[in-house]
């Protein structure tokens, strides 16, 4: 019986990497294509922009990669309790 167990914990746990693995590798790639199509807009023949314009718009690309980073860290554990002092 434990080892059927042991079987069934190894399938569930490989089909989920395997799960991940492929939807990563899917969205990671798709990432990387719209990053190129970004960098399209820097043909200044096409198109005008401002140094501010380059900062905000890689500002909030590194911001939501620190924030997906973040998600993929094991979560600290904060103390929540509330107590009055004095």
């Amino acid at each position: 019986m434990q080892e059927r167990r042991k079987e069934y914990i190894i399938m569930v746990s490989k089909d989920k990497r395997e799960k991940f693995v492929e939807i990563a590798e899917a969205r990671t790639n798709k990432i990387i294509d719209m990053i190129h199509l970004l960098g399209n807009c820097s043909n200044r023949n096409n198109y005008e922009y401002t140094d501010a314009d380059v900062n905000q718009i890689f500002a909030a690309l590194e911001n939501e990669l620190k924030e997906c980073r973040k998600r993929f860290q094991p979560e600290k554990t904060v103390n929540r309790k509330f107590k009055l002092k004095g």
